[in-house]
């Protein structure tokens, strides 16, 4: 197992580790290209490559010889930063790698002296907000968007 930080030329593998990775949630909460076109379950290259270019970071998962997982990393100001697209493929869900990249974000953000690391997620997706408390992370406020059906559920943890 290594995590390591991606390139631009990880980002066509990028877009489609965060794509397999979240089509069950799409599916789990009727999500599709017309009512939510910016679900990561349609992540594209392209995507990543602008997330790229707004300086934001992805992490990598390799086991064995197969890049599994991603997560995101972002620190817009002063410390404040952002856990983004944590993606694991679902084949290897529920064997802690995802507890793992959290982990390794929570350390990268205090070497970056962040203070607050944020999250947002589906409101109404209640196993993914109780995996995010037992990782220590508390909520905060919920949010409705135009663009978005559904909730987002903000979620912090202070260093």
């Amino acid at each position: 197992m290594s995590i390591y930080k991606a390139t631009i030329d990880d980002a066509k593998l990028i877009s489609s580790i965060i794509s397999k990775a979240n089509k069950d949630i799409a599916n789990k909460f009727s999500l599709d290209i017309n009512n939510c076109p910016k679900h990561p379950s349609f992540y594209t290259t392209q995507w990543v490559l602008s997330d790229m270019q707004r300086q934001e970071e992805y992490f990598l998962y390799k086991k064995d010889k197969e890049v599994v997982a991603c997560v995101a990393f972002e620190n817009p100001r002063e410390e404040v930063g952002y856990l983004n697209r944590l993606s694991v493929i679902p084949s290897y869900r529920h064997k802690g790698i995802g507890e793992e990249l959290v982990k390794y974000i929570f350390e990268y953000a205090k070497s970056k002296n962040i203070k607050r690391l944020s999250i947002g997620i589906i409101a109404e997706h209640q196993v993914l907000k109780q995996w995010y408390i037992k990782l220590g992370f508390k909520e905060s406020n919920k949010k409705s968007f135009p663009h978005l059906p559904f909730e987002v559920l903000y979620m912090n943890i202070y260093f």
